[in-house]
């Protein structure tokens, strides 16, 4: 079992109520990344409708998840011939800690495009980059506080025209390119689109300084099934005003199909949290 299949796996215990656990080796200083956390939420949510592709899929986050058991509560809403929605709250002790929306259907496999004014970022040939952490050596994490063991979770290539926050310098947009895959040899599907999503470093960080970027609320909307291995990805910032920021998102697959478009509003750059 791949990483991610056995960090999100789920038991249904009851009706409409699934046990899960968020698991230590997704964080971001000691918060677990909430893509992550929004896929322990889809697990139950697939689990619910089974044999469905998420169609779309909004998260509002209530409260930083913590290391540990979860409890997922899940509704379907309305069960139809072509789409079904269901909704969800994932639960710690702490309390709620997001509350999921979600429309289901089912993605036909191949099926032709009607139009399309897109197309794939232009990236450099990911055998050209450098792997993103390659040479970057974590600090020991203090006291309660986790290293950044999401980065173990995938191989990423960055755009060097895009990426100039790893050099310590500042960029002339909120721009961040780069080829995405599971470390692992995981294969992408619609079902990890949600972790995906909210992979990598926000671009506002190539014109603020880095830090923890609280998501306040995600959507993505799944598109097509990835084919191949390999996912290209860009993500935007256009406006930080009020202290809020928003990252606009698309992922390519190999085939240079478009398999999911992503919005998230959150919270600037700030100070790692601590215990």
């Amino acid at each position: 079992m791949h990483v991610f299949d056995e960090d999100t796996r789920v038991e249904q215990v009851a009706p409409g109520l699934f046990a899960g656990r968020i698991s230590d080796r997704w964080g971001i200083g000691l918060v677990p990344n909430g893509g992550y956390v929004l896929s322990v939420a889809m697990a139950a949510l697939r689990g619910a409708l089974p044999g469905l592709d998420p169609l779309t899929v909004t998260a509002h986050f209530l409260r930083p998840a913590k290391v540990g058991e979860a409890r997922i509560a899940v509704e379907v809403v309305k069960a139809g011939r072509r789409f079904s929605t269901v909704a969800a709250r994932l639960e710690q002790d702490s309390g709620e800690v997001i509350r999921v929306l979600g429309t289901y259907g089912r993605i036909a496999h191949g099926s032709a495009p009607v139009y399309v004014a897109g197309s794939p970022p232009l990236l450099p040939p990911r055998e050209s980059l450098v792997p993103a952490w390659s040479g970057t050596k974590e600090s020991p994490p203090e006291a309660g506080t986790m290293a950044m063991t999401i980065r173990e979770r995938f191989d990423v290539r960055f755009d060097p025209a895009t990426s100039a926050f790893q050099r310590g310098e500042r960029g002339e947009s909120a721009e961040l390119r780069g080829w995405l895959r599971f470390s692992d040899g995981r294969l992408p599907d619609v079902h990890a689109l949600g972790l995906l999503a909210d992979a990598l470093p926000p671009p506002v960080f190539n014109l603020l300084s880095p830090g923890w970027v609280p998501t306040v609320e995600l959507t993505v909307h799944v598109r097509a099934h990835p084919v191949g291995e390999w996912l290209r990805c860009v993500f935007r910032t256009r406006f930080v005003q009020n202290g809020l920021l928003e990252e606009d998102g698309e992922i390519w697959d190999e085939s240079g199909t478009l398999v999911a478009l992503s919005r998230q509003m959150a919270a600037m750059p700030q100070p790692q949290r601590r215990a």
